[in-house]
């Protein structure tokens, strides 16, 4: 009788091990008032190492949308605080496309000068940041995420993460630039991008039109230039300034 009693005293302690493994450390709801859309889990922080004070935890963690609408982008902010309620490190969360009901699972680590003992959900994180966009030369198409916004400089307000600007302009090699936007930033920002050189050659005429095609022949009297496929030819009186783009040598 006592070596059966033992036996389901151990089924008993391994399977409470278990559960301990597998218990949840913090849930937190989101937004704080009102009507809750996200239900955040988090499981026991892991020290996975680091140095002096600052370490790095790994968390697994799930996100499940208990609301009746589809979360197309959502960005928050994680904050981290001590037993004393003071905040040692934050992480960053990022759901997109989760639907009624879903739940979003994946491991998440951040960097904390001391041991977690709460968290938050910074409810202002999917707030927009403004920031000014130029480009070398002025004058370009700006596309965000694939949606045209305008030309450049322009101003826009993206939200927390990662962002795609695309660039264009007739005359240019078009261009790409990836944008990351954390919580630490600010608006009234600004970013640059230079389109590089041109990709046909610039003929300004002398009653301010400038065009952008490929020169074809130039003489004493004429200037003929390839533009969208039909040639064009110019009195050589027209032109006052031509702009030859740099060509591949090996190119026809």
């Amino acid at each position: 009788m006592s070596r059966i009693s033992a036996y389901v005293g151990f089924l008993v302690v391994a399977v409470s091990s278990l559960l301990a493994k597998d218990a949840v450390f913090q849930s937190v709801t989101w937004p704080e008032s009102g009507q809750t859309v996200l239900r955040f889990s988090f499981s026991k922080f892991k020290d996975i190492g680091g140095m002096g004070k600052e370490h790095t935890y790994i968390t697994d963690t799930t996100a499940e949308n208990v609301s009746d609408k589809t979360i197309g982008d959502g960005n928050f902010s994680l904050y981290v605080f001590d037993k004393s309620k003071a905040r040692i490190g934050e992480g960053y969360i990022s759901l997109k496309n989760v639907g009624p009901g879903q739940t979003v699972k994946f491991q998440l680590t951040l960097s904390a000068s001391g041991t977690p003992a709460s968290l938050a959900i910074d409810t202002s994180a999917a707030r927009a940041l403004s920031i000014t966009v130029n480009s070398v030369p002025q004058g370009a198409t700006l596309r965000v995420d694939g949606k045209e916004v305008g030309t450049t400089p322009k101003i826009i307000d993206v939200a927390i993460g990662k962002h795609l600007l695309e660039f264009s302009k007739e005359g240019f090699n078009s261009g790409k630039f990836p944008l990351e936007m954390s919580s630490r930033d600010a608006s009234g920002g600004n970013v640059s991008y230079e389109l590089g050189t041109a990709a046909h050659d610039t003929i300004e005429l002398r009653d301010g039109s400038i065009l952008s095609g490929d020169l074809t022949s130039i003489s004493g009297m004429q200037v003929q230039v390839r533009i969208g496929g039909n040639t064009q030819t110019f009195d050589r009186n027209q032109v006052k300034k031509i702009l030859l783009a740099e060509r591949d040598p090996m190119s026809n």
